[in-house]
Parts: C-alpha cells; structure tokens; sequence
C-alpha cells in the first residue's frame, strides 16, 4: 500500500520526514534501536532494510549508517517517526481513523482491537485482498456504525479473490526443529527468496507460523487461519501442543519402530479412533510424520523441558526411607578361587575395580545423608552377577525387598529388568545405575545413563535452540553415525569430499550462512580429513561465524599432527553424560573422598555418588519419588539426571551435558 497526503494548496513538514523521488534514504543508527524499530519509521519490512544492508543481520552498531528504500511511484512519498494521517475520500466517508500494521498482526486481531467487522475493513481497504495485510501498511479504520456486517457473508468480488488466492498461495506450518534451511529445501527455494515473502521471519522462525511458498497470502485467509501462530504449536521437547476444542490434541512426532498398535496403546485409543484423526496413517506410520491424539490421554510423554533444582528444601521428616544397593562384588566367586589373592583379583578385575569405585563414592553419598540428617536406612547386598545370571530374585524373596522404596542396581541391564520385574506389582523404582542398553521396559525401571541416541539429539537440539545452520562431515567408514543422520536427522547436508580424500572447502563454504552460528558437525577418524575441515573452516572465519562440533569421543584429535589451538579457535563442541566439575561441592566431595581412599575418586567413584545421593534425595522428599521424576531434574558432581517416561515404559535420563573448548584453553559447558 502507498501512503499519499492530500496537501491542497501546501505542504506538510514533518520532523525527520522526507520527500525524495530518490531511490534510497539514509539512516544514522541510535543506541538501541532495532531493525524493527527502523522499519516501522520509515514505513517499510525488515527485509528490505537487510536486502540493502546485509551487514545488518549480524547486529546494529551505534551511529553506523544504513540505506533505507525509498517508497516511490511518481507521487509524494513520506517517511515519518509518527504514523500520518489520511485524507481522502474513502476515509472521510467512513470518518474513522487509521492504523499502522506491525509485524505479527492480523487482520482478526486489528478488528478486535477497534470493535470492527471484518467485512468493514475490507471494504474500507480494499487493497487488502489484493496486496495481503503487510507490516508498515496504512489502514483506515472505519467507525463502529459505518458499516455492518453483510449477513450473507463476502462478496462476489471478495470471494473470487479469496478462491484466487487460495488457488494459487502454497503455505507450510513451521513444525519444531525445522528451520529455513531444511524448509527452503524442501520447496526448492533459496532462503532469500523465503525471507522476502515472509519478512516477519528474517530474525527468527516461530514454531507455527505459516509460511508463504509461493503466490500471494490472502488477509482473509490469514485472518481465519494464522490468528495466533504462537498458539496453534508450542513446543515441548520433541512435540508440540495443540490448542483445539476440548478435548484437546497435541501434535506427536512418530519416533522410530513405532506404530499403529505402539501409537493407540500410548494414547489409549483405539487404531479406528486414531485413524479417523488421522487418515494419513491409512498409508502407513512414517517416522518424523505429525500426528493429531487426545492430550487428556497421554500426558506423560509431553513433558515440557524440565527445571533444574535443588531437592533440600522439601525433605520430609516423616517415615524413614529404605534403600537397597544390589552391588556385584561376587564374594562367592573370590572364595571359590583359593589360588587368587585379594591384591591380584583386583589387579586383573577390571569389573571388580568399577564395583569397589561405585561402592566407594556410594559410601560417601550414604554419610552425606547422615551429616544432613536425612530419614533413610541403607542396605547393601552382593547381587553376585554376570552378564548372563544373578542372585537378585533370591535377594528379594530373602529379605522382602517388596517393602523397599527404591533399589540401586544391578550392573547389568538383564539384571536390572529381573529385578525391576519382581518389583513390578509392588511399584518399587529399580534405578539400574551403569547400563546404557535400551533393553526391555518396565514401568518401575529407570535408566540413568542417557541412551547414545539421547546424547546425539541432545547435541542437535542444542544447535537448533542457537538457530544455528548445521552441516556435516561424515567419513564413509562411519556407518552408525550416517545411519544416525538418515533416521534422526534427515534435514541435515552432507559435505562433499573431493577424490583424494580431503573436505571439499568450496562444498562446505557453499552450505555456510552469515548472520547465523554455523554448526560443522565432523565425524572422521581420518588425520586428512580433519586437518582439511579445520583449514576450511579457518579460512571462513573472516566472513562466517563457525563452530566444529563432534558427537563422539575422537582420539585422531588428540595427535600431534592436530593443533590443540586450532580447536580452541573453532570451539570444539561435544555432548557429554559427564563433565569436569570445579564447583565447592565437587572440590568437597574430592578432598573427602581422596582423605578415605588415598587417591582422587574415579569417573565410577563420582557416578557412585551422584546416582546413590540423587536417589536418596528424591525419596526423602514430601512427595512421591515418582512425582519428583515427573517434575524435577537434578545436577549433581559430575552427572545429570533428568527423567522423562518412555513411549513403551519405564523412564529414561535425558541429562546430558554441552562442553566446548573455549579460547582460554578451558574446557566450560554451553549455556
């Protein structure tokens, strides 16, 4: 829309008004002004200030100056820091007043604003169905009474306008974790050519707004259709909530290995139910595809991300807590071997060692809660396993282990789900402390190691969170990384190599953004390969902002041939179940343990700690132990623990840590 002044026979001067036949303005920037601000000043998008300075997107300096695109078709153009006046003849009929379109209205929101039928302001600004509402456009708001609405509805010309746009217009719904990168794909577009139909979109992606592709958005259609973006998808983790008629739905992701059984007993419906919801399943379960169920029959697995807290200031003060440890230190087993001393068992006992190391930090948890004065009693049993037996159902049976609160262990996963399963009836949470196998689930099994699926997507989410642009650098050679990408990570591009090995520069710097955090992900164990990534990545830090990130440990990076400068430099970034702490409370916990044991305590010493003590603090409190997983996590010495339940049973820990190496030479976690 123009903006024309009826001047008669003067002129109408305005502070920092300008008239201009010129093409472009120029605008000297004021400390803390936005792009936003700019572009309502003077009338015009966000993106046509950023087309003329690209620069911009990195950020406003003070007093720098930008070039403002001037409104010009042969008629007076003017530029206010107030929204002018209209006087013509269309305004003076409806004698009502104006409005400035800001970015994220909609025309359901301005008639609500002004008590205005829809239909009035339509016929007030009838450019509307033609241009579509846009930010910086004038609209004449008509008076209450000017013009009622018409009850048969629009009108002829409305509604060929209407079907003409919904012919011709082609929109997507922003889903979580998508961005523009993987969205312009998709539609075979260029991201420019994404952010200039969709100016609001420049500086962030809204989960649930709806993108125009292609043709021309109708203000009808956005009135009836994206009033509230913000409220048709909120994002909860991996889902997103649904705001609709009671009852209400949310939008669930299919994980991998779900189905159409697996989907109806999670939402406690039945296939017929979920496929009247959703007739794409009539195709078949597609992973990563949306899909509509009943919030008032799954809650659990929307659980929104978690506050981390402290737990000592709940602690009941009622009846004591009981605890029981199912520890492997197969005493029968050593007895049994009367060629073997005490000093070369361990010696060549490595899983003895991890035991004694576990049981050693768990000791010192275990006199914590005393020095706190917490309401728990503590048994320790020898489960006596291997991998493939136990003595767990004849612990349980022998000392009526059906009365405890909680159990810790066993090792071993299978052993963990026997016990879990004898606890079952009795809902007794059974926290199997060192198992990373998915296994079998139990509702009262709790695995407090994330999964390696968990640590990946923890990494990815963390990227997207940054509203980084990711891309990878895979070796061939690691095939269960690029089977990672295919099933978790779709969207995200792939490097090319040239013949001889190396990282093609020209491929990666093509799939690098400016204004953006650009994620390098580098799964190689190849001393080329790495050596070629970081030079290019090097060479892009001029005009980029880059970042090398890998998903598993990397020994290649510990060579000499790897200069540990160049890591700093592009702050080397991985996911962590552990982390080094430096806290008061780990350098107590190391001082105490190291005066008991003679040396510093272990990555199993600390696991000992942190898993007992988590356990005893989540059962001492004025709720349920169930309750505090539901609703708190929890950051101890060196883990996290934080729990959510598992599409088919038990819970899972999702705590994971975010390290980079920064410039300092010291490894600090991501905020």
């Amino acid at each position: 829309m123009k903006y024309f002044f009826a001047t008669c026979a003067t002129f109408l001067f305005l502070t920092g008004s300008v008239f201009s036949q010129t093409k472009t303005l120029t605008h000297k920037v004021e400390k803390g002004e936005t792009i936003t601000q700019i572009a309502q000043k003077y009338q015009v998008t966000p993106f046509d200030i950023y087309q003329l300075n690209p620069d911009a997107q990195t950020g406003l300096r003070a007093d720098s100056v930008l070039l403002i695109p001037a409104k010009s078709d042969g008629k007076s153009i003017l530029t206010s820091s107030k929204p002018a006046t209209v006087s013509t003849a269309a305004s003076a009929a409806v004698a009502g007043t104006t409005h400035l379109v800001m970015p994220k209205e909609t025309l359901y929101g301005i008639k609500k604003q002004y008590n205005v039928s829809e239909q009035a302001l339509i016929e007030a600004n009838p450019e509307i169905l033609v241009d579509g509402l846009k930010i910086g456009m004038l609209l004449k708001i008509p008076s209450k009474g000017a013009i009622k609405d018409d009850v048969k509805g629009t009108t002829r010309k409305q509604e060929k306008a209407i079907k003409k746009a919904e012919e011709t217009a082609v929109y997507h719904d922003v889903l979580p974790k998508e961005t523009k990168y993987s969205i312009s794909r998709q539609y075979g577009i260029t991201i420019e050519q994404l952010e200039k139909l969709n100016p609001e979109v420049v500086t962030n992606l809204p989960i649930g707004y709806k993108l125009l592709i292609k043709g021309k958005r109708s203000a009808v259609i956005d009135s009836k259709v994206i009033t509230a973006p913000t409220d048709v998808y909120k994002e909860a983790k991996t889902n997103a909530v649904v705001k609709d008629s009671v009852p209400q739905y949310i939008a669930y992701e299919v994980q991998p290995k779900e189905t159409l059984y697996s989907l109806s007993k999670m939402f406690d419906i039945s296939q017929r139910e979920l496929l009247e919801l959703n007739p794409e399943l009539n195709a078949g379960v597609t992973i990563g595809m949306f899909i509509k169920a009943p919030t008032k029959n799954y809650v659990t697995a929307v659980e929104g991300k978690k506050e981390y807290v402290s737990l000592n200031k709940n602690i009941a003060v009622g009846k004591r807590k009981r605890l029981a440890m199912l520890l492997p230190f197969n005493v029968s087993a050593a007895d049994e071997d009367v060629n073997a001393s005490g000093y070369s068992r361990l010696k060549k006992d490595k899983f003895l060692n991890m035991t004694l190391d576990f049981y050693a930090g768990a000791l010192i948890a275990i006199d914590s809660a005393k020095t706190l004065g917490l309401p728990i009693d503590v048994e320790i049993y020898d489960s006596e396993e291997t991998k493939n037996s136990s003595n767990v159902l004849a612990l349980i049976k022998a000392n009526n282990l059906q009365t405890a609160n909680a159990i810790v262990g066993p090792f071993y996963q299978s052993n963990a789900e026997v016990a879990a399963q004898a606890l079952v009836e009795n809902n007794v949470p059974v926290v199997s402390p060192l198992s990373k196998d998915v296994g079998n689930a139990f509702p009262n099994l709790y695995q407090s190691i994330p999964n390696n699926e968990t640590v990946k997507n923890t990494m990815f989410n963390y990227m997207r969170s940054q509203n980084g642009n990711i891309m990878a650098v895979v070796d061939k050679k690691k095939e269960s990384i690029l089977s990672y990408l295919r099933e978790y990570q779709p969207g995200v591009p792939l490097v090319a190599f040239k013949d001889n090995g190396s990282v093609s520069a020209e491929s990666l710097k093509g799939m690098l953004v400016k204004g953006r955090m650009n994620y390098v992900v580098m799964e190689t164990a190849n001393t080329w390969m790495i050596k070629t990534t970081i030079s290019a990545m090097l060479s892009s830090m001029l005009s980029y902002q880059v970042q090398l990130v890998i998903l598993e440990p990397n020994e290649t990076l510990d060579f000499e041939e790897i200069k540990f400068t160049n890591l700093t430099k592009l702050k080397l970034m991985y996911p962590s179940v552990t982390r080094d702490n430096v806290s008061p409370e780990a350098a107590i916990f190391d001082k105490n343990y190291k005066k008991i044991n003679n040396v510093y305590p272990s990555d199993y010493a600390t696991r000992g700690f942190d898993v007992t003590f988590d356990t005893m603090m989540r059962l001492v409190q004025n709720v349920k132990f169930e309750q505090t997983i539901k609703t708190v996590a929890t950051d101890r010495i060196e883990n996290k623990f934080e729990y959510y339940k598992k599409n088919d049973g038990g819970y899972t820990n999702k705590g994971v840590h975010i390290m980079y190496y920064d410039t300092d030479l010291i490894i600090k976690e991501a905020k």
